[in-house]
């Protein structure tokens, strides 16, 4: 009888065990569904001038990149390696899609972006916008950008920009699904952007 009863307990705390195993995986599931998209909402202006928000975001994985049509060399080559890249995993151009955002939207004018991608990709999209409001986007996507006197004795002069290098990778819900760092093996990113595709 006493067998009877700890084999029955035993029974009982596997049982427990695996309910709460079910309970806490199926919680997971319901906070990846109900996890909200990247950034915060924005109005901006794309570099053909029309209006722009982060619905633009939406229904395709995206590529989405920060940066300044100044930048000497990691903007030129990250916009270049990334079209390469998207050519290769989606030639046909329907499963993802690429934006450049400005963190330097006093010298970066649509006219400016469209002119600077455009030289560099027919895939990838430029924004630009009113400084506070790309301020608040450039926080609302947890970017570093900050402006750098190119002489420290005459602060008003020019200027460059520090910031964030990495691209973000947006599932087509708009959440958060990776990085591609700068220098990032080209192998590697293109796995990230066929991973990245696949979740259309």
């Amino acid at each position: 009888m006493k067998t009877f009863r700890i084999a029955v307990w035993v029974g009982v705390l596997i049982l427990a065990g695996f309910l709460g195993a079910y309970t806490l995986n199926l919680t997971k599931s319901r906070d990846m569904v109900a996890e909200p998209p990247f950034g915060v909402p924005f109005t901006l202006v794309s570099q053909t001038g029309q209006p722009i928000t982060e619905q633009a975001l939406r229904g395709k994985p995206t590529a989405l990149f920060f940066g300044f049509t100044h930048c000497p060399e990691v903007c030129p080559t990250t916009l270049f390696e990334l079209n390469g890249w998207m050519e290769k995993v989606d030639p046909k151009g329907d499963k993802l899609q690429a934006y450049f955002v400005t963190v330097d939207p006093e010298r970066d004018t649509p006219e400016i972006m469209n002119e600077y991608v455009s030289n560099v990709s027919k895939r990838i999209i430029g924004i630009s916008g009113a400084p506070d409001k790309i301020a608040e986007v450039v926080k609302g996507f947890r970017v570093y950008a900050k402006k750098v006197p190119v002489d420290e004795k005459d602060p008003n002069g020019d200027y460059t920009m520090d910031h964030t290098a990495s691209v973000f990778l947006l599932d087509s819900a708009g959440r958060f699904s990776g990085t591609i760092a700068y220098g990032e093996n080209p192998d590697t990113a293109v796995k990230k952007l066929e991973n990245l595709a696949s979740k259309g």
